[in-house]
Order: C-alpha cells, then structure tokens, then sequence
C-alpha cells in the first residue's frame, strides 16, 4: 500500500490511458472483447454492455474517448501508484465503465476548484473527481451517483488538541480542500460555535487535499476535515498509519452529513448521463462495482444502485 506522501507528483500536469501506454485495450471492445478495468487491479474481465453502448451520443461513439477531469492526488479516489499509473477507486471505476461503453475514458489532470469551468469549455466531458453531489452544483451539473458517505475529522496522531467532535473546532484554525462543500458546511456551523460560547472555525483553504493534511502536519491547522473514505484512507495510510488520527464522532458513525459522490456533467449532456449510469448499473448488477469498493476497503460507502442527482433530495 502506497503512503499519501509518495503518491505527490506536484509537477503531473497531464496524463492519458494512451499515453501512458497502460495494459487496456479498450478501443474497438465488442461484446466478444473482454478487457481489464485499471491497472493493477484483479483481472476483472468485462464485456461491452451493449444497452449502455447503445446509449452513447454518436460523438463519443465515433471519437472513442470521454475526457475525463480528474484532481490527482485525492486519495483513494485518485492517486499514483509506484510507476507513477494512475489508479484508485474513480480511476479503476472508470476504466470498468470505459469497458462497458466500448470506450476509453481519458483522465487529465484538472485542478477541482476550475473542474466545471474546464466543461463549460469544452476541455473535459465528465467530472470523475470524487466530486459531491450537491443541490447548488445540479443548477449546472448532472451527477451520476456512486458514493454516499459523511465528512470526519483528521487529526495529528495522539489528537493533541483533543478533539472529540465539530464543536472542538470552534474558533480554531481547520484546513479543507478549496471550493468543497466541507467548506460551506463549517461556515455554517458558526451559530452552533456561538452557542457554545466559542468562536467560529478559523476556515485554511487549501488547493488540494494533500495540502490540507500537510497543514495540520505542520500545526497551521488543528484539524482537516474531508470526506470519510480520504480521512480514514489517509490515517491509515500515511507513514504506516503513524501521522494522523480519526477522530470518531459517536453521535455521527458514518460522517456529519452524509452526500452522495457522482460523476458531474453539464446538465444539458442528458444521454451521456443515461450512457454512464446505464453502464455503473450494469457494473452494480455483475458485481465488479462491489469488487471495487473493496479493493479500496470503501465497501461500506456503496450505493446499492446507480442514481441520477440524488444529492439534495
């Protein structure tokens, strides 16, 4: 297992399936054609699913490549291996899906915060970013769901501020990745700080979530608060599991405010949306979606079936 700190490229600018010249061979797949989906992972053989096929706008069809916005390094969802491969759950998921359309998905690198600009510009097709699915970003976005899970907090290991919960946070300095809901969601905590006779949480907003651990590390920040499958992949992870502490919420066992997790495309893009939930369907209903998650030990975050904008409902 990789550690977070080795998995840093800072200079990764981009990088394509093709380029790289990774073990798939997914262009021309028929139904007769399994390939492998990422990789490094277990040989999982897949086969064109020819309904989700079907489904695929005719541009796609003919270019044979859905580009793909990605932040790398966000793990488990997106991360390095050894060789320098792109891998992690988002990645392998994917390329399983890339199997299913006959196509190949095509990941660049994409800072998150310029992820739904780099659409609107034509630059990418999908956000597969571990992106939340949120009822403000559906005013642009369509989200193809396969996560739910909350937000935890990470701390430095010992917990040296002895923080048990979000209220431990009021009015000291807290790191979260720039423009991710977390961000929103401890502003908002304000009223509950001041009803506990403290101050506010002193928001650090960072450009990737690698630089929010790194401030806590160095003590800019008592605590980053993220997704629960990076915080409990990062304290597990990060010099053998020795950096960084969970802090575990009795109250909140699988996160503060659980959100599902999608793949974002411009609202307008309704039959790719369908192509790419008709194609995690069928991954849910021959069990690689199942294999995935637990390659990754995410298996208590999965979905139970593939949705469109379930986010704020």
């Amino acid at each position: 297992m990789i550690s977070t700190e080795n998995r840093f490229r800072p200079g990764l600018k981009m990088f394509s399936v093709a380029a790289l010249g990774l073990a798939l061979t997914l262009a021309g797949c028929s139904s007769d054609e399994p390939a492998n989906a990422g990789p490094g992972s277990a040989a999982l053989d897949i086969s064109v699913d020819s309904t989700a096929a079907a489904a695929l706008p005719a541009k796609f069809k003919e270019s044979g490549v859905i580009n793909v916005a990605a932040d790398i390094p966000n793990p488990p969802m997106e991360m390095l291996d050894e060789n320098d491969n792109p891998t992690g759950l988002d990645y392998d998921l994917s390329q399983a899906m890339g199997a299913k359309l006959g196509v190949k998905f095509n990941f660049q690198q994409q800072a998150f915060d310029a992820s739904i600009p780099s659409l609107q510009a034509g630059k990418n097709d999908i956000i597969f970013a571990g992106m939340n699915d949120t009822a403000e970003r559906q005013k642009v976005l369509n989200f193809v769901d396969y996560f739910h899970a909350g937000f935890m907090i990470l701390v430095n290991a010992g917990n040296p501020d002895g923080v048990k919960s979000l209220v431990d946070l009021c009015g000291k300095p807290v790191a979260v990745q720039k423009a991710t809901i977390q961000g929103e969601y401890l502003n908002a905590y304000a009223s509950k700080c001041k009803d506990a006779g403290k101050g506010p949480i002193e928001l650090v907003q960072l450009p990737s979530e690698l630089d929010a651990q790194t401030a806590v590390r160095s003590g800019k920040a008592v605590a980053d608060v993220v997704d629960a499958a990076v915080a409990s992949y990062a304290a597990a992870t990060a010099g053998d599991g020795k950096i960084f502490e969970l802090v575990r919420d009795p109250e909140f066992a699988s996160g503060y405010n659980p959100v599902y997790t999608g793949i974002g495309l411009l609202k307008d893009n309704t039959e790719l949306t369908e192509a790419l939930r008709l194609a995690l369907q069928s991954l849910v209903d021959d069990g690689t979606y199942a294999k995935l998650m637990e390659k990754y030990d995410l298996g208590d975050f999965a979905v139970t079936e593939a949705g469109v904008n379930n986010g704020g409902k």
